[in-house]
Order: C-alpha cells, then sequence, then structure tokens
C-alpha cells in the first residue's frame, strides 16, 4: 500500500484501526517504509533496525487507542515512538559494551525530518525496483556501508563486476526519480525486466 495521499484518508484509517485492530495493517503497510529509513539512519545495521521497526509498530499498535487525532501527520507520532526505541536501543547497546564518546545521533522529529524520511522512503520503494544483483549492491555499499572490495568478497564478484552493478543501479535510480511521471510512484518490476544486470 502507498503512503497515504490526504489527511482525511488518515484519518479514516486510524480510526478504523482503533475500533478493530485487525485493520492496523493498512497503517503499516502505508507507514513501514518510512519509519525503517528513520530508525536505518539512527542505526545504520539493517538487522538491528529491523528489530527496533518492529517494535515501533508493536508499541504503535499496543497504544492505539490512545493516539488522539490533533491534525499532525500520522508517521510524527511513529517517529516519536521510533525515537524512544532507538533511545532504548542505544542504552541496552551502551550497558552490553560501552559507546564511542560521541553516542547515537540526537535527531529530534520536526516536519523537516518527516520530509527526510519521506524521500528516504521512497528512495527504499525505488531500490526495491531494482534488479536483485543491483539492488543487493545498493544496499550492502549505502545502507550497509560496505566497501567494493568487501562487497565483492562476500558476493564472489570481481571489484570491476560490483562497480558496474552499483553504477547500473544508481542510474536507473537516477533516472526513476527525474522521470516526468508520477515521481512518488515507483516504476512496476515489470517495467524493469527489460534493463539486464
Amino acid at each position: 500500500m502507498a503512503p497515504v495521499k490526504n489527511e482525511a484518508e488518515e484519518r479514516l484509517l486510524i480510526e478504523a484501526a482503533q475500533r478493530d485492530p485487525s485493520r492496523f495493517g493498512d497503517l503499516y503497510d502505508s507507514n513501514f517504509e518510512r519509519v525503517y529509513a528513520y530508525v536505518l539512519r539512527r542505526l545504520a545495521d539493517r538487522q538491528a533496525a529491523e528489530d527496533v521497526t518492529s517494535e515501533v509498530f508493536h508499541q504503535a499498535l499496543a497504544n492505539l487507542r490512545q493516539f488522539e487525532w490533533r491534525g499532525v501527520p500520522f508517521v510524527a507520532w511513529l517517529l516519536r515512538i521510533a525515537a524512544n526505541a532507538v533511545a532504548d536501543h542505544w542504552r541496552k547497546a551502551s550497558r552490553e559494551q560501552p559507546l564511542e564518546a560521541d553516542g547515537p545521533e540526537s535527531y529530534p522529529v520536526n516536519p523537516a525530518n518527516i520530509e527526510e524520511v519521506e524521500r528516504r522512503a521512497i528512495l527504499f520503494r525505488l531500490v526495491a525496483t531494482l534488479p536483485p544483483d543491483q539492488r543487493r549492491v545498493i544496499q550492502m555499499r549505502f545502507a550497509e556501508e560496505k566497501g567494493i572490495r568487501e562487497i565483492a568478497r562476500e558476493l564472489k564478484r570481481t571489484e570491476g563486476a560490483i562497480k558496474q552493478l552499483q553504477f547500473r543501479g544508481i542510474q536507473s535510480l537516477r533516472a526513476q526519480v527525474q522521470a516526468p511521471d508520477d515521481k512518488s510512484r515507483p516504476r512496476t518490476a515489470s517495467k524493469r525486466r527489460s534493463s539486464h544486470g
């Protein structure tokens, strides 16, 4: 499900989920990528980000009846929960091993942050449309921040092949972002199948 288009539609989804928790799936689907992008940016570890994101939605579902509509996007409420979950993650990690001097990035929730999260969510959707090899290289290179040599070793490919996959993936993403049609909606996978790589 794509992100909710307008305030009225979002409010209806929230009210439906408050009456019937089984309807929470619609809110989850429309906000998952934004929450995951927010968490991943702060943790830089995919497994930890997936775990924390899961915890965010678990808490959101558990506390949904207390949510009061005040005209602020639902994702802002989710991001406040996410900020607390990220802080909890860092506190737990610091008990297991000392944090580096600068610790976790402080990142308060405000409208500019929501816009950044939305841009990252769109990018996540676009990356998901890439052919599998390109998608994996882009994820390892930019989400996991691995070097070309490390990726080549893990994927058992040459460094040149990894650079080519990265180049093709970035070119494809750039073309989709700059496309004159609806920029917020990624092209379907069937359209992407025609490119090899």
